[in-house]
C-alpha cells in the first residue's frame, strides 16, 4: 500500500472503505499501474472483515478521461491476477491477452466483489472511465457529470468492458456509440444508469450517507442480494455479450493495424477533439 502512486485508500466512516483515483493532473487517465493498484485496493477492502461497503472516488475536476494514450503497453512490472499469460507473445496474442487481463478481466472481477460498491462521480467520464464506473453496484454523480464513449471514431466498437446495452438500454447505447456524444447526469438517471444525481457540493456527503446506510445491513444479506441481482444479469447473457464484443474489439484493432499501422485509426483523435 505504501508504494501506491496513482490511488489513495482510507476509511472515512465506520465500515466503509474509500479508494480514490489520484492522478488529477491527467484527469485520472488510467494506465496499467493505476489499474493494478486499484485491484490491490479492492482486494484489501474485500478481505477486510470490518468493511461492508466500498466507495470509488476521484480527485480533481473529472472522474476519469479514460485510457492514458501516452502510456506504454508493457506488462513487465505488473503481476497478473487472472489466468492469462504470454503478454509478450508476438502478433495479436500478446496484446489481446493484455487487454483481456487489464480491462475485461479486472472489470469483471470488481463487478463480482461480494460487497456493495458505490462510484462517486463528478465531471467527465470518458470511454475507459466508464470501465471503472460500470462495474460498481451503485453510482452517485454530481449534476455536472457527463458520460461518453466516443471511441468508434478510432475504428473500434467501444471500450473493452462492453456492457453498454445493460447500462443504458439498446437505443441509447447505439446513440452514444454512433455519435460519440456525452449523456448528461439527468439523462443517465432517466435510463437507470446512475442511482442518484446530487449538487456538486453535496457529492461526497451524499455518497457517504448512502454508504453508511447500506453498511448497517448484515454482510451476508448484502452479499446474497448482490449475487442474486448479478445472477439475473448473468442469466441474461451479460458475460457472453462482453466476450463477443471483446472479440469484435480486436477485429477493429487488427483492421487498424493493417490500414494505419496503429491499434486505432489516428484520424479519430481529431474527430473526438473537434466534438469535445
Amino acid at each position: 500500500m505504501s508504494d501506491w502512486t496513482s490511488i489513495r485508500y482510507d476509511e472515512p466512516i465506520e465500515r466503509v472503505a474509500r479508494i480514490t483515483l489520484a492522478r488529477p493532473e491527467v484527469a485520472n487517465a488510467q494506465d496499467y499501474t493505476m489499474l493494478s493498484e486499484l485491484n490491490e485496493a479492492f482486494d484489501r477492502a474485500a478481505r477486510d472483515p470490518e468493511i461492508r461497503v466500498i466507495v470509488l472516488a476521484a480527485d480533481g475536476r473529472h472522474f476519469s478521461s479514460g485510457h492514458d494514450l501516452r502510456a506504454g503497453t508493457s506488462m513487465e512490472e505488473i503481476d497478473p491476477v487472472g489466468t492469462w499469460c504470454h503478454f509478450d507473445a508476438p502478433g495479436a496474442e500478446g496484446y489481446m491477452a493484455t487487454e483481456a487481463e487489464m480491462y475485461v478481466g479486472l472489470c469483471w472481477r470488481w463487478r463480482n466483489i461480494p460487497k456493495p460498491t458505490i462510484a462517486q462521480v463528478q465531471g467527465k467520464v470518458i470511454a475507459g472511465g466508464l470501465m471503472l464506473v460500470w462495474p460498481m453496484d451503485l453510482i452517485v454523480c454530481s449534476e455536472d457529470a457527463t458520460f461518453s464513449d466516443p471511441v468508434v471514431a478510432f475504428g473500434v466498437n467501444g471500450h473493452e468492458y462492453f456492457t453498454h446495452p445493460y447500462e443504458v438500454g439498446a437505443r441509447l447505447a447505439k446513440d452514444m456509440l454512433f455519435t460519440g456524444r456525452a449523456i448528461t447526469a439527468d439523462e443517465a438517471l432517466r435510463h437507470g444508469m446512475v442511482t442518484r444525481v446530487v449538487p456538486s457540493e453535496d457529492l461526497e456527503s451524499e455518497t457517504l450517507e448512502l454508504a453508511s446506510h447500506i453498511a448497517r445491513r448484515p454482510m451476508i444479506g448484502l452479499t446474497l442480494a448482490k449475487q442474486s441481482v448479478n445472477n439475473t444479469l448473468d442469466a441474461m447473457g451479460m458475460y457472453t455479450a462482453i466476450q463477443s464484443a471483446f472479440g469484435l474489439h480486436h477485429v477493429g484493432h487488427n483492421h487498424n493495424l493493417r490500414l494505419h499501422d496503429s491499434l486505432v485509426d489516428p484520424a479519430g483523435i481529431a474527430v473526438i477533439r473537434s466534438e469535445a
